[in-house]
């Protein structure tokens, strides 16, 4: 008798403590030195999911591991989510942030407004299909019926190039992703318009968030409690470093800002892309900026899809 209560104590021992501490595990494939990176490092450590990183070295990279089932999730847009849709891809998409970049100018250009751009050299990031470049022309096209396109030089590089050449004099202006834009503030250079401020001009009022996480749908949908706790995660943890002094200090290494005028503009233009609304009035606001990039790209940035793809976004219950 004491043998089998002995076997029966032994066997909970290892079996029970097995059942309450196991953890879903969300493999998420970040950019080695991406902004997410920020907040992640801020998630709450109790939560019921262990996080499994996967640096990639690009968003192509991310993308791949994504598709081929490697990771659980990325950080990326919902036009490519949509895209990915129309051909058979069960992909859906959260948002992470309303901030996606800036058309920045030197503190003492004379360029005042996009029909002083004419003639300029304009530096691009993410080439001819960049999404701010492409809504940036419309604005133009609609505000002084200028053809952006063909009367600015444009020079299409890599973010980090990008500043280097406006630094140097070598561009009059440039379109960049926000936290590039962001340095260059921080060194008395001017926002002439966010991504945020191109797309009300254009008439779009909603916050449309840009980027957000990435995931199968399938998958989120079998997860759906624990997908749900790290989403809603990791708005608690940018509110954290947004709201918190001694939370944003933990992450100033990762910053890789060496001044403190830059890490201050770094935490203003990531807490402005804070996301306070996703629901039905920002999703119909996505499918009328989906015509417009459609029409401006030609159908090359959004696939030959007439309209945004049903289940393109997720949304937390």
């Amino acid at each position: 008798m004491k043998f089998k209560v002995s076997l029966i104590a032994l066997t909970l021992l290892f079996s029970t403590p097995s059942f309450s501490t196991e953890k879903t595990t969300i493999r998420l494939a970040v950019l080695a030195f991406g902004t997410v990176n920020w907040e992640l490092s801020a998630l709450h450590k109790e939560a019921d999911f262990q996080l499994e990183i996967h640096p990639v070295a690009n968003p192509q990279a991310g993308k791949i591991a994504l598709q081929s089932g490697a990771v659980d999730m990325i950080v990326s847009d919902w036009i490519w989510v949509s895209r990915l849709r129309s051909t058979g891809a069960d992909l859906s998409f959260y948002p992470y942030s309303n901030t996606s970049g800036a058309l920045v100018v030197p503190a003492d250009s004379t360029i005042k407004s996009l029909a002083d751009l004419q003639g300029k050299k304009l530096g691009i990031a993410g080439g001819e299909l960049d999404k701010n470049w492409l809504l940036l022309q419309a604005l133009a096209q609609q505000q002084s019926q200028l053809d952006l396109n063909t009367t600015v030089e444009k020079v299409y590089a890599a973010p980090p190039l990008l500043n280097q050449q406006i630094l140097r004099d070598r561009v009059d202006a440039i379109i960049n992703y926000w936290h590039f834009a962001a340095k260059l503030e921080a060194k008395g250079y001017k926002q002439l318009l966010s991504g945020k401020d191109i797309l009300s001009d254009l008439g779009i009022t909603e916050q449309v968030p840009t980027l957000g996480y990435v995931f199968n749908r399938q998958w989120a949908t079998e997860h759906k409690t624990i997908v749900n706790q790290f989403l809603k995660a990791t708005q608690l943890a940018k509110n954290q470093l947004c709201d918190s002094d001694k939370a944003w200090q933990l992450v100033i290494p990762l910053t890789k800002a060496k001044d403190t005028a830059t890490q201050n503009k770094l935490r203003e233009r990531y807490c402005d892309g804070r996301v306070k609304r996703w629901g039905e009035n920002e999703q119909q606001a996505a499918e009328k900026i989906y015509s417009l990039l459609r029409k401006l790209s030609n159908n090359k940035l959004t696939g030959q899809s007439e309209t945004l793809q049903a289940n393109t976004f997720w949304s937390i219950d």
